[in-house]
């Protein structure tokens, strides 16, 4: 089974080297009729690439060792859940899954209004790009990270996963962020195609749809790698700037600005090469990430182990980055049309555009500065959440207050309704003054919830105000910006104002955790078959009244040396009660971490709307010429 799956990705391979070749000399003899052979072999690379991926599945659910990639995620107690989840766990599966998705979203491209709108030429020039960065991951797939190595002898059990990886969040965090990043690939391939054949504009409304799922699935992965992170690995936060969630991030950043640049550039006919930089960067900073996850160069926790695949991606890097900044200089854009005035919409939409590139390249420079500072120091110099947080949470902040106003302007100068924008104002004033009045009062946090509530004030306002948002395109763009000042606002408390307690109790004590008692009612051991575990039962009390029982675990894994923390929440609108087990104490009591985290739920609240209203966005009308 291996050698056959082999040899599909090595037909998908040499299909994408000559369908480029092909695709390319038909551009040099301007031989239209050779676009569709170009066409038709992407059938038959993606039903190579599928073929492989379904030995892949096949292999996990059957728990075939002989698969050197199934023996180091599976064992024979594993749940089926996550056998399906160990195809994206490794580094050789998680790029299989990603070659899998791009190759499968090129296929259903052709077929789409949107494909079809663009010219011959554009076309080829778009099926040259996505050619060449498919056979490179395809190069890559057959020969530095094959995901089809054998394990021999076959044993007869499996390593097992990872316990941290044994949680709901494994079942769609990355599956999410690989398709997101794979999507992406439709839409960067489009800008250079765009910008080589002279349709600087018609490729945003080919792939708009694209552009709005791609961004979609990566915002979703983000979000669920954040819950995943709070629930899972016991720390009490849902974002630690990792490296590895910088990755991730950084396309975000870049992917959102296009998405606001491409507003302009439709209405207005204006920043076409801006557009094409900002969604070419977009797909390299995605495949930035997967070099971040797979050479070494930084130290993460999400990190796989350096595989020998650093040196050929940051030469794809660097090749993408040159002839992307080349096509967009060189590209004929025709008569560009000048901006309005800042203070107006247009304007508004250009600042929040490089308000996030500034975000990008301030997370990918703090990312890499253990790597740069080596240019003049002997030992690597790495920047903590702080640094981050004094630069970064400022410029969220700015973001909600720019949301804030933005609808209430005019296109081009001038306010078009007062009403809103002095209900904004008022409503920004007014919280701020109530969250003072309440004691939050620092002032980063003070301005970015009451900028909070202004954004969502808007986008209600909005909503119901403006003629436009009549239309479910508007309605959906408003309620994006809804869940961002919902997310926002839980942002602003539960980071400042968290409250965390450590304390050694033994069973029958209690103690106070920023205002709620905790009592430690019993502690009890449990053995199953693949582990042991530590329970302890802990009563939650406001005052006289009993709030809920809640039961962390500490868990041993046969076969790991180190304990893992199950933690256990008492959900909350306001203030949510985050209890770990640390251990046992050698008088039987325990050790406990115990986290107040005001608002956290909002972020997940807001996380919902951010990521399902972009699909009121999309574009379903049959035979429309925009995805």
């Amino acid at each position: 089974m291996q050698m056959t799956a082999y040899i599909f990705m090595l037909f998908a391979l040499l299909g994408s080297l000559f369908l480029g070749g092909w695709t390319g000399g038909a551009i040099l003899t301007g031989k239209d009729e050779r676009l569709v052979f170009s066409e038709r072999g992407q059938l038959f690379v993606t039903l190579f690439v599928l073929l492989a991926s379904g030995v892949m599945l096949v292999a996990l659910v059957t728990r075939n060792y002989g698969f050197l990639s199934v023996f180091n995620h599976v064992d024979n107690g594993l749940e089926l859940a996550y056998v399906i989840t160990a195809f994206w766990a490794g580094s050789e599966g998680s790029l299989l899954f990603w070659e899998f998705a791009m190759a499968l979203c090129a296929a259903i491209f052709m077929f789409t209004p949107g494909y079809k709108s663009l010219s011959e030429r554009t076309r080829a020039y778009f099926w040259v790009c996505f050619f060449v960065v498919n056979g490179f991951f395809l190069l890559m797939l057959t020969c530095w990270v094959n995901p089809f190595h054998i394990a021999s002898p076959t044993p007869r059990n499996g390593h097992g996963m990872n316990p941290l990886l044994r949680n709901p969040g494994m079942i769609f965090h990355p599956p999410l962020l690989l398709l997101g990043y794979a999507m992406y690939a439709i839409p960067g391939c489009a800008a250079l195609a765009g910008a080589l054949s002279g349709e600087t504009r018609k490729w945003m409304e080919a792939t708009r749809n694209w552009s709005v799922l791609s961004w979609t699935m990566l915002s979703a992965g983000i979000i669920l790698g954040c819950w995943w992170s709070y629930m899972e690995l016991g720390w009490g936060g849902y974002w630690a700037w990792d490296p590895v969630e910088n990755a991730s991030l950084i396309p975000w950043c870049t992917g959102t600005a296009f998405l606001h640049t491409a507003i302009v550039g439709r209405r207005r006919n204006a920043l076409a090469r801006t557009n094409i930089v900002l969604m070419a960067v977009t797909f390299i900073m995605c495949v930035f990430g997967t070099y971040l996850v797979r050479s070494g160069v930084v130290e993460s926790l999400h990190a796989f182990d350096a595989g020998g695949v650093a040196t050929p991606l940051l030469l794809f890097i660097l090749f993408l980055t040159i002839v992307s900044f080349a096509a967009a200089f060189f590209a004929k854009t025709g008569e560009q049309r000048r901006l309005g005035e800042l203070a107006s919409r247009e304007g508004l939409l250009v600042i929040v555009a490089w308000t996030l590139i500034a975000l990008g390249l301030v997370v990918l420079l703090g990312t890499m500065w253990p790597v740069i500072s080596k240019l003049w120091s002997a030992k690597s110099v790495g920047l903590d959440a702080r640094f981050y947080n004094r630069v970064c949470l400022p410029l969220f902040a700015l973001l909600v207050l720019i949301f804030s106003a933005c609808p209430w302007l005019g296109w081009k100068r001038g306010v078009r309704d007062k009403r809103g924008l002095v209900a904004a104002g008022a409503i920004f004033l007014i919280a701020g003054a109530v969250f003072f009045a309440l004691g939050y009062r620092l002032p980063l946090a003070l301005v970015g919830a009451a900028g909070s509530v202004s954004c969502i004030t808007t986008a209600l306002l909005a909503m119901g105000l403006l003629p436009e948002a009549r239309n479910r395109h508007a309605v959906g763009t408003y309620a994006i910006h809804l869940g961002l000042g919902v997310m926002a606002l839980g942002v602003a408390f539960s980071g400042p104002y968290q409250l965390s307690v450590e304390r050694d109790a033994a069973v029958g004590q209690s103690f106070d955790a920023g205002g709620y008692t905790v009592t430690v009612k019993n502690v009890r051991e449990a053995d199953g078959p693949d582990m042991q575990r530590l329970i302890a039962t802990l009563e939650i009390k406001k005052g006289d009244r009993v709030l809920g029982v809640v039961a962390p675990e500490r868990r041993m894994y046969r076969g790991y040396e180190q304990a893992f923390a199950e933690v256990e929440v008492l959900p909350s609108l306001g203030n949510e009660i985050f209890t770990v087990l640390l251990g046992q104490n050698d008088d039987g009591g325990v050790t406990l971490k115990v986290n107040v985290n005001p608002l956290v739920n909002w972020i997940w609240i807001g996380g919902v709307i951010f990521c399902l209203a972009p699909f009121l966005i999309l574009r379903y009308r049959r035979g429309a010429t925009a995805e």
